[in-house]
């Protein structure tokens, strides 16, 4: 069965630099915290320092918990109050390290610490310079700190820089690099062009109207990510920011966004008040605001002009003038659908995937040229066979969700959703690597600004082995949605693919940063420490995997090479009496890494003929590798296409 839905060695932790500085200064602190980044310290920056009172909670909590301050002097920030105070605090913990931009000495009261001349530097992150200041701050918190030294600049080309919290992934030689910002900001430039939608508020005093605005939420994002001049991010880390409880330039400042949008949805009857308001992220300020009432038949247009009232207020031209492809213009229908979508994203457990599958099923009944419910429909199907289908379930299960999908496409031919969800069918479903690699690759035409697409096109040409189209669509994925566990999850699943076990391990960390409880994160992070022979610690991570599936998997690998062999044994009994023909693959897996290769390509062959949706794997799996030299192993392969 395929699933796509610890910490690492232990290593000395990074210190925590704040960065204070003047705004008229901000380009160059952020190549200086670009350059401190890069040899291996953690920046607190904040390129709104100067914005007002708001911010002095969290700037308080950041100067506290910093290792070392360090200031950068200029003729701006020596008359900024805000550079002496934070200045002062640095200099009263005794954690002080002044830099000098321009040449200008500091202020009274600082001349007793000796300056580092920035005025010459170009921005190089193997300067002198920067070596000065990394033995400045060991010397300031009395800590030993040996920073690595960059193997080369990285261009803006080469570098995408995701969100704060989130990953800077670097595509170097043709792997991946991972270096985290646990701090609140990114040292990044703001794009001019990039929005979030919040979560629309339920005002209608009836929690079971939450899908409304949920719904509409979705609709207004989906209608302006249509448009190629905005980068708009996506649901998860939208909903994510909104949870958090924090003001909107915080917020803005978080996920890198110039604007936010803000909404809410009041139902009385059919009539629908749907406020809205843009927010300019730098001040917090409203950029524009508006309040309709409409009825419920006429909210299917809504969506749209909002999203042209957005482009306008920005000053975007708007892409296309076309109505989003795949809708309705039947209430009933509309609102089942959005009642699906609710119960889909919840992803609690089978019965609210059922309970999703039913809703699409009524709205279809509803309006039969609903494409988008068809998609939907053929999504839901599919996912109820991946999670939780017995094998005998799998074939009628995965040809429904296929004809749906078709269903889908015939209607509108150019509904990404549709597209996608046939190429995620015939490729879990049938295993059929070339067929569904032309509904993939129009997915992503059709709808690469939506980062679930991305996330889905990423694993898929990770086990097509396209590793380039991968890590491209991957890296857009984060940036779309830099909080979504998921995201982080795959980029961790296909540097573990292409054998990138140390670049994978990082982004599988900040999965569980995000989502403590996402499944087989610590499994993926078990193999990676296994196959880089930290036997122990790959067991700690596989105990702790949740998903029973990844865990006893796991748990029979490492225990054989620990020499654990009843261990390891017990491991691989629980996984057969327990989870049956749904752990054909894995059994495999654990059959190859004991030796069994005979019994391994036996057992490949009983997951083939139940459809075990595992196989996708086979191409790419490191555990498999001791089969790949045997001529029966290829002609799987070959057989299924995959090869």
């Amino acid at each position: 069965m395929a699933s796509d839905s610890t910490a690492s060695g232990s290593r000395e932790r990074r210190p925590t630099i704040f960065l204070s500085y003047a705004r008229a200064d901000r380009r160059r602190a952020e190549k200086l915290a670009q350059a401190l980044g890069a040899a291996g310290f953690e920046i607190w920056w904040d390129a709104l320092i100067e914005g007002g009172a708001s911010f002095a909670t969290s700037i308080r909590e950041a100067l506290d918990s910093a290792d070392a301050v360090i200031v950068l002097w200029s003729q701006a920030s020596v008359a900024s109050d805000w550079v002496r105070d934070e200045a002062s605090q640095g200099r009263d913990r005794h954690r002080l390290v002044p830099v000098s931009l321009d040449g200008t000495a500091p202020p009274l009261g600082f001349g007793q610490y000796h300056v580092i001349d920035l005025a010459k530097w170009r921005g190089r992150p193997d300067a002198p310079q920067i070596a000065a200041i990394a033995r400045a701050v060991s010397a300031a918190i009395d800590q030993p700190f040996s920073a690595p030294a960059p193997s080369r600049p990285v261009s803006r080309r080469t570098a995408l820089r995701i969100g704060a919290g989130a990953a800077v992934v670097v595509a170097a030689g043709g792997g991946g690099l991972y270096a985290w910002r646990r701090g609140l900001f990114d040292a990044r430039d703001v794009a001019a062009d990039s929005i979030v939608v919040l979560a629309f508020k339920n005002l209608s005093g009836d929690p079971a109207q939450a899908f409304l605005a949920d719904g509409l939420t979705e609709e207004v994002r989906a209608a302006l990510a249509r448009n190629d001049a905005l980068k708009v991010l996506a649901a998860t880390s939208s909903k994510a920011a909104r949870d958090a409880g924090e003001d909107a330039t915080t917020v803005a400042r978080k996920l890198g966004v110039a604007y936010l949008l803000e909404g809410s949805v009041q139902r009385s009857n059919d009539i629908v008040r749907i406020s809205t308001d843009l927010i300019d992220g730098r001040t917090g300020f409203s950029k524009w605001s508006n309040s309709v009432d409409r009825k419920l038949s006429d909210i299917f247009a809504v969506q749209t002009e909002i999203a042209g009232t957005v482009a306008e207020a920005l000053s975007v031209q708007i892409a296309t003038s076309k109505p989003a492809p795949g809708g309705t213009r039947n209430v009933a229908a509309y609102e089942a659908f959005l009642r699906g979508g609710s119960l889909f994203n919840a992803a609690t457990d089978e019965a609210s995937d059922r309970a999703a599958l039913a809703q699409y099923d009524i709205a279809i009944a509803a309006d039969g040229d609903f494409a988008l419910a068809h998609a939907a429909r053929s999504r839901s199907l599919a996912a109820i066979a991946a999670e939780y289908a017995k094998a005998s379930e799998l074939r009628g299960l995965y040809d429904a969700a296929i004809a749906a999908a078709r269903r889908a496409i015939e209607i509108a031919p150019d509904l990404a959703e549709a597209h996608l969800a046939l190429g995620y069918a015939l490729f879990t479903g049938r295993l059929d690597v070339a067929g569904a690699g032309p509904a993939y690759d129009k997915a992503y035409a059709l709808g690469h600004g939506d980062a679930d697409i991305l996330l889905l096109f990423a694993l898929y040409c990770a086990r097509a082995r396209r590793g380039d189209d991968a890590r491209a669509a991957i890296l857009r994925a984060l940036a779309l949605d830099p909080l979504n566990p998921r995201t982080h999850r795959a980029a961790g699943s296909i540097d573990y693919s292409a054998r990138r076990y140390d670049t994978a391990i990082p982004p599988l960390n900040r999965a569980l940063e995000l989502n403590p409880k996402i499944s087989n994160a610590r499994g993926l992070i078990g193999h990676c420490l296994y196959q880089l022979g930290k036997l122990k610690e790959a067991r700690a991570a596989f105990v702790a995997e949740p998903h029973a599936l990844f865990r006893l998997s796991g748990l029979a690998v490492v225990e054989n090479r620990l020499g654990n062999t009843a261990a390891a044994k017990q491991a691989m009994q629980q996984l057969v009496t327990e989870l049956g023909d749904s752990a054909l693959y894995q059994q495999a897996e654990v059959q190859a890494q004991w030796g069994q290769a005979d019994a391994a390509l036996a057992t490949l062959e009983k997951a083939r003929a139940v459809g075990d949706s595992g196989l996708i794997y086979l191409t790419t799996d490191p555990l498999l590798d001791p089969l790949r030299t045997r001529p029966e192993f290829a002609r799987l392969l070959k057989e299924l296409k995959l090869g």
